[in-house]
């Protein structure tokens, strides 16, 4: 029996080196587990668009005002008689001057 006090030396050594093992160990579990955390966030911010694109494929299909309201700003398209105005963009202001 004294002669088998290696075995539990030998697991408890094995245990702790499995542990703290960058490649496997608890620091890549960590780093998998903020990983993880990062792709779920991602997941949800896509979700939420595809949300908002399923809507509002369904507004176009059902919704007149929605449809003409998108032709009207996607494409820049008008009734005949009225007129289209684009507003140009405030130019930058240079942020070194010459």
């Amino acid at each position: 029996m004294r002669l088998l006090w290696w075995i539990p030396t030998l697991v408890l050594a094995a245990a702790g080196w499995a542990a703290l093992d960058e490649r496997a160990g608890i620091p890549a579990w960590q780093r998998l587990r903020g990983e993880l955390l990062v792709v779920q966030a991602r997941i949800d911010v896509l979700g939420a668009e595809v949300d908002a694109l399923r809507r509002e494929a369904e507004a176009l299909e059902h919704d007149d005002f929605a449809l003409e309201r998108a032709i009207r700003e996607d494409l820049g398209l008008a009734l005949p008689g009225e007129s289209v105005v684009r507003l140009a963009a405030e130019p930058r202001a240079d942020p070194a001057p010459r």
